[in-house]
């Protein structure tokens, strides 16, 4: 059992702000608090926001310093996690501070190109293919891998920032869209990557061996394996994006979808994925479809 605490880099309120966890229980984490002296009002859900003032004396008094990806990994591991996407009050932010750890030291033009990546995500048209779906990915990214890829993250970011509901030319549109935001934060290597992965994203088939598009491709269709009363509020976010499509005509074409991702031999390719979401999608799809 222990504490953790990440460094002061969070600004709110004129200072910056650290998180402090436990890898235990709320309980060891809400004590250390008061023996502190830390108001109730710090609490978070899953952490305290700990103003950098407190920062040294924490850890004076045991609580372990750590980076924030460490951080963020301890309080997956120990089970309290709270996901951003549950808290509808700081998606914007919890975006945002994901965005700026991918390009931390680059020009004003990478927080420019953040942000104008959000007000795509929140375009009034969307429904299911939205923030919450972008943060959705982000996390299970997260949860495939300890430390994705940089290029993967990205492509995650970009696969959907063109959506018009129109398979094929949202993920070539995205993948231009990429081209033009990207060329000057990234090596053109990696940018060009970043534009392979989105295309990807059209037929989630990657080749055997490349790993990278089956994280993200796996992250993607992550949706496909939640809970009966999660997949159901996917559907209807999904009739929602395509309310402009006559509902013979929908029922057609999301069948042919259904049928196309239930021929994927295997849907997910990594061992991880499919342990994790693999026989709740077989579930989920079967039942559609009947």
């Amino acid at each position: 059992m222990a504490l953790y605490i990440d460094p002061p880099l969070w600004p709110a309120h004129g200072t910056m702000f650290s998180h402090l966890i436990s890898d235990h229980s709320l309980a060891e984490l809400h004590a250390f608090a008061a023996a502190a002296g830390i108001p109730e009002r710090a609490f978070d859900r899953d952490h305290y926001d700990i103003a950098e003032e407190r920062y040294a004396r924490l850890v004076a008094q045991g609580a372990k310093a750590v980076d924030g990806r460490q951080l963020t990994r301890v309080l997956i591991a120990s089970g309290l996690r709270i996901p951003a996407r549950r808290r509808s009050e700081s998606l914007d932010t919890a975006l945002l501070l994901r965005w700026q750890s991918l390009l931390p030291d680059t020009s004003p033009r990478a927080e420019t190109t953040g942000r104008a990546l959000l007000d795509r995500w929140a375009e009034p048209h969307r429904h299911y293919h939205g923030r919450t779906h972008l943060l959705a990915i982000l996390e299970a990214l997260e949860t495939l891998r300890t430390e994705p890829p940089r290029h993967v993250l990205l492509a995650a970011w970009f696969h959907d920032a063109v959506y018009q509901g129109v398979a094929g030319e949202d993920e070539e549109n995205s993948a231009l869209l990429a081209g033009e935001l990207l060329r000057e934060l990234v090596p053109a290597a990696e940018l060009a990557e970043v534009q392979r992965l989105i295309r990807l994203t059209a037929s989630h088939q990657p080749e055997l061996g490349d790993d990278d598009g089956a994280l993200l491709c796996d992250a993607d269709l992550s949706v496909l394996g939640s809970a009966p009363e999660d997949y159901a509020r996917y559907l209807s976010a999904v009739r929602q994006d395509y309310a402009h499509i006559a509902e013979a005509d929908f029922q057609a074409g999301r069948a042919a979808v259904v049928r196309q991702l239930l021929s994927l031999d295997p849907l997910y390719r990594s061992p991880k994925a499919r342990s994790l979401w693999a026989a709740n999608a077989q579930r989920n799809l079967s039942s559609e479809l009947s």
